[in-house]
């Protein structure tokens, strides 16, 4: 994603909470911030192996800033937007069993999108999140050429859940909604389109969100309190930076182990840190990515719309694992 995006939530006075990656370990602390300088927020694509990965993942996050700029709003609020819907086969599933979740997005006349724009080299990202923010994975599902997406999830408890579909839809090749992933080309430049009967829809990136029920014995957890560091599995995260509501804030990370900055992160699909947001009680969605890196420190921009809380979840990559860092933070106005 582009460099200098803003990311600006719903305005009216919520509670929000910030979230990314994968399964988010035991070990996760939450975090607050300090001063917020005015920041922007970038994308990336992913790089492989090497310093040329390194080069091309730091080429990215200086990109301009025209996608992500006009993406304001938060996504995941609804199920269906822009004429695409999110189509789980099943909706609730039973706690603690490894179960393969299944689904699609479904064009406005109930097709199954198989033409996808790739963004950070990925068709879609799948976020599953606990209702309670206690529970957060950030997955890659595999799709079928029926349009049919599958992706094994093991959830370790019983509760209300949300899950993301995080996409852009691309060109299609043919009627039926049926064509090659746009990447380069005509239809690329253009956003994609889906054409139907004179019909084309402008590919925008979008966030559906679904409802999913998972089974067994529940006991809701409250928010982890607000803290300036968090740690995962032998790392240690700070959090430097504060959330004012209406402006601006620049938020910084630092990755240290054993009290030594780890100045060697490795690109996690074509960025250094991945960030995704939910807002505290509707769980809207943002998906972030950073303005830069300087050693062992990635910087992020952010707005937050109205005093609240915030959960926050940081994805970054050392060694060859990706790990996650949670984050509590809350906005509070002059």
């Amino acid at each position: 994603m582009n460099t200098g995006v803003r990311i600006t939530a719903y305005a009216a006075a919520l509670a929000v909470t910030f979230g990314v990656a994968y399964g988010v370990g035991s070990g996760t602390d939450p975090v607050v911030g300090e001063k917020p300088p005015p920041a922007q927020h970038g994308k990336g694509h992913e790089a492989g192996e090497g310093a040329g990965a390194e080069k091309e993942a730091e080429a990215e996050e200086g990109a301009g800033a025209g996608e992500g700029a006009a993406k304001l709003p938060a996504g995941g609020l609804q199920i269906s937007d822009g004429g695409y819907s999110l189509a789980l086969e099943d909706s609730a599933i039973a706690a603690g069993a490894r179960t393969e979740v299944k689904f699609s997005i479904k064009d406005e006349h109930d097709r199954n999108l198989t033409s996808y724009k790739r963004e950070h080299e990925k068709e879609l990202h799948f976020i599953v999140t606990s209702r309670d923010l206690t529970v957060f994975r950030h997955l890659h599902p595999t799709r079928a050429s029926d349009g049919v997406w599958s992706v094994p999830v093991d959830l370790p408890k019983a509760g209300d859940y949300r899950v993301f579909a995080d996409f852009t839809p691309g060109a299609t090749g043919e009627k039926g909604g049926k064509g090659e992933v746009a990447e380069k080309g005509e239809a690329a430049e253009k956003g994609g389109a889906h054409e139907e009967g004179g019909h084309a829809a402008a590919a925008t990136n979008l966030t559906l969100g679904a409802d999913l029920a998972v089974s067994g014995p529940y006991k809701p957890s409250a928010l982890p309190p607000v803290r300036a560091t968090a740690e995962v599995d032998g790392y240690q995260v700070a959090l430097d930076g504060a959330l004012t509501p209406g402006k601006a804030s620049d938020l910084k990370l630092t990755v240290s182990k054993d009290g030594e900055p780890v100045n060697d992160l490795q690109p996690y699909l074509g960025a250094y840190g991945h960030l995704v947001a939910l807002r505290a009680g509707d769980l809207a969605y943002l998906h972030v990515h950073p303005d830069g890196r300087s050693g062992a420190k990635v910087s992020f921009g952010a707005t937050a719309p109205s005093d609240g809380a915030y959960r926050l979840f940081f994805d970054f990559q050392h060694e060859g694992k990706v790990r996650t860092a949670a984050f509590t933070v809350r906005a509070q106005g002059h």
